[in-house]
């Protein structure tokens, strides 16, 4: 059950490690996928804590970093929008800064 577990984890997090890699002109899609990667690392961690009988303080600390991350992600990608009209990186210019 936990290996089966693990398992189907480890593809959610290698398939968001692709898709980061493969759509990384687009900061929405590259939000998205550090979310879906997140995801996979906290369903790791509770399955690790469940196999050793631990408490579940640290994956509640985890949830509050990766609410910060994504808020963070979200604000950057807001002002992106609203200073350029869009989220692609290649609408940047070195002369803007």
């Amino acid at each position: 059950m936990f290996s089966l577990s693990l398992i189907s984890s480890l593809m959610i997090y290698f398939s968001g490690v692709y898709v980061f890699s493969s759509k990384r002109k687009h900061l929405l899609m590259v939000l998205l996928s550090l979310e879906y990667m997140v995801v996979s690392l906290f369903m790791m961690i509770i399955i690790y804590l469940i196999i050793f009988d631990y408490d579940y303080y640290f994956s509640i600390i985890f949830l509050v970093f990766s609410v910060c991350e994504g808020a963070l992600g979200l604000s950057i990608l807001v002002s992106m929008i609203r200073s350029h009209g869009n989220d692609f990186f290649h609408s940047f210019s070195l002369s803007l800064c």
